[in-house]
């Protein structure tokens, strides 16, 4: 029963249930899009692995890392504490007191030192000369900023246009030599991350059954191998960087700041205080972040998806008059994503103004604070250059700690998108037995075939197939032709019955030892940006120039490819629109039959050809089936008269079987009658 009723107007839809929509579209096999906090954290634990297979390049960019940031917080407050007490306001250097130096940490005593003695002038000048040392290895750190090494190309806020810059990019919080090195290592161990990762994914996607990848959105796949995979890139780094390293940091930088002024316990109080207040403020948005990311997600896949479905098609587009029509979908697809982003955008907004609000009611207290301990005379203006840095270098641990887990949501939505493809089960590895070189033949008894909703395709069919013969599937459109030359490399699983290769149950067989055994030429022709040569070849790579011409000229295209500039040397990447459909198939069929393969399955090999090619084709395929089993799907008479063997199917049943001259001998037989209409027709 509709919820709308006869005059009123639709309901408008939630804004949860425009993200359900857009998760429905994006991908007919990524269903459960929604998951809470524990999913969150095995997602999380999950993309942590990928970290023990780089484990020396990860342990020394996090020692990179880590040194990037001890090393300016243990050197640089003492210089500027010197050249403000000692330089500006041409105080004397403390001297040693009990076997230390008031207001400075136990490794800068040597320091202090060798400075005795030294006028303002010369310790302005030995400080510089620490400056440029400093800057040529670390780099320069003056007011607070931080001479950094990244090379990120310029990008946007959707994740397409950033996914470059997670893939390749760098980065080293020091510069210098340091930097240099930390940003070479950073780059290399990002792009073998990334790589991995798509590999993986890629390799996942390639496993998928027939069924399942027909359930499943080319351009969804594209997005999740291009822009979801690089988000592992903060969980990868993050994971152990930020606890570990904040830690770390946090403990030098108080344990220094103490060393020199024991009594103020302040900073710490402070800094530590912060990151609860911190943790819990980006936990409250944590669920939403998720969501809105995942919707994000969902509507640049769809965009992306439009974009595929466009172009491949743009010939029935364009010969429909569907421009316009073609034009609205992908501007509504694009105008949703552009939509999605923004929603990602504004709340990242608004959750860092909360917390910066926070930040900044924190800093201007401490500054108070600080301010009125050097007015009553208990700290020195040089202290409070040095307290404020080891409070930056405090306060952004704290930050970051209470960051972490807010900021790994919106990876997180990525990343449960590729490991949704990635779980997918594979085809099913139904047995381990390897298929050796086939000898007689496959042979069905009493095979059914079930879709996975519910649609019965085929039913008992039984029928032996030799080496060495010609057999054809005949029948009207949707009779269930194609589903049964599917049985045959298991590109779908029988429900019933069996299915023996030289006696033994295919499904005992392991699928690449089975698939070595069948080449299908399918009736979409599928062509790669490759050359013709390699085209061919694809099924045999080791095959001679000899080779690739016999069989080029069996399948009736030597000749063209001999008028062309190039060749066999011809690319068909901006070639392919420029060669018929008949020529395609041509190439197609001659790499079927280059492959050594027991048996050959042609899907309407001949449908685009014309009459002469046609005969000159089927002639050759006799002679191509003395060592082979060569399954022919048509439904032209002239390419199946000849078959050694016609089986005629009609909704999804066997109705006969037998030679041409046997099966039009019957009187009121289903084949006569399908001959006759194509004599009629050709009259």
């Amino acid at each position: 029963m509709s919820e709308v009723t006869q005059g009123e107007p639709p309901r408008e839809k939630t804004r949860r249930e425009r993200e359900e929509e857009l998760n429905r579209r994006s991908s007919g096999l990524d269903t459960r899009t929604d998951i809470g906090e524990s999913e969150t954290v095995r997602i999380i634990a999950r993309s942590a692995m990928y970290i023990a297979l780089f484990p020396w390049r990860y342990v020394t960019k996090f020692i990179l890392k880590l040194g990037s940031y001890a090393l300016p917080l243990a050197l640089l407050p003492w210089p500027a504490k010197m050249l403000v007490d000692h330089v500006i306001l041409s105080e004397p250097l403390p001297e040693m007191v009990n076997g230390s130096i008031p207001g400075y940490p136990p490794y800068w005593e040597p320091v202090i030192v060798a400075l005795y003695g030294t006028s303002p002038l010369e310790l302005a000048m030995a400080l510089a000369v620490f400056g440029v040392v400093f800057v040529l290895t670390i780099g320069s750190y003056t007011g607070g900023f931080e001479d950094e090494v990244e090379a990120n190309l310029a990008q946007g806020h959707d994740y397409a246009t950033q996914v470059e810059n997670k893939m390749h990019g760098g980065h080293s919080t020091a510069g210098g030599l340091y930097g240099w090195f930390e940003f070479k290592l950073n780059t290399r161990l990002t792009q073998a991350l990334n790589h991995t990762l798509r590999s993986h994914l890629f390799s996942r996607i390639q496993a998928l059954s027939i069924t399942k990848l027909e359930d499943q959105r080319i351009g969804d796949s594209i997005y999740r191998v291009m822009y979801d995979t690089p988000q592992i890139n903060e969980i990868f780094y993050e994971i152990t960087h930020t606890p570990i390293m904040s830690t770390l940091l946090f403990a030098q930088a108080l344990l220094t700041m103490l060393s020199a002024y024991p009594d103020n316990m302040m900073v710490a109080y402070v800094t530590i205080a912060v990151f609860p207040a911190w943790g819990l403020s980006s936990a409250l948005f944590s669920r939403i972040v998720r969501r809105r990311g995942q919707a994000a997600r969902a509507a640049g896949a769809i965009t992306t998806a439009t974009i595929e479905e466009g172009m491949d098609n743009v010939l029935a587009v364009q010969s429909l008059g569907g421009n316009v029509k073609e034009k609205k979908r992908f501007g509504d697809d694009s105008k949703e994503s552009f939509f999605r982003h923004r929603m990602v955008s504004l709340l990242w907004i608004f959750i860092g103004q909360l917390s910066g609000v926070f930040g900044h009611i924190v800093f201007v207290w401490f500054s108070f604070y600080i301010i009125s301990q050097v007015i009553a005379g208990t700290m020195t203006v040089g202290d409070y250059a040095a307290i404020f840095t080891y409070y930056g270098y405090m306060i952004g641990p704290a930050m970051a700690l209470g960051w972490l887990w807010i900021r790994f949501q919106d990876n997180v939505a990525a990343m449960r998108r590729v490991f949704a493809l990635m779980d997918q089960e594979p085809e099913a590895q139904l047995g381990f037995d390897k298929l050796e070189e086939i000898e007689e033949g496959v042979s069905f008894k009493n095979v059914g075939l079930v879709y996975p909703d519910g649609r019965r395709a085929l039913d008992n069919i039984t029928f032996d197939a030799k080496v060495g013969e010609i057999v054809a599937f005949v029948g009207p459109t949707g009779a269930g032709k194609t589903s049964l030359a599917y049985l045959v490399p298991r590109y779908h699983v029988r429900s019933e019955g069996e299915i023996l290769i030289d006696a033994v149950d295919i499904n005992s067989f392991d699928i690449e030892s089975l698939r070595e055994q069948v080449t299908y030429v399918f009736q979409e022709t599928q062509l790669f940006s490759y050359s013709i040569r390699d085209n061919i070849r694809f099924g045999k790579q080791d095959a001679t120039q000899e080779e690739v011409e016999h069989v080029a000229k069996i399948a009736g295209i030597h000749d063209f490819i001999q008028t062309l500039p190039e060749g066999y040397d011809t690319r068909l990447g901006n070639t392919n629109a420029k060669i018929s459909v008949g020529q395609k198939q041509r190439i197609s069929i001659a790499r079927g039959l280059l492959r050594p393969a027991k048996i050959l399955i042609l899907d309407e090999p001949t449908s685009a050809l014309d009459p002469e090619t046609e005969q000159y084709l089927v002639s050759s395929l006799h002679e191509a089936a003395k060592d082979r089993l060569v399954i022919i799907i048509a439904h032209r008479l002239s390419t199946i008269a000849h078959a050694d063997k016609i089986i005629y199917l009609d909704e999804g049943q066997i109705a006969e079987q037998g030679t041409h001259d046997e099966l039009v001998s019957r009187e009121d037989g289903a084949y006569r009658h399908f001959v006759e209409l194509q004599t009629t027709a050709t009259a």
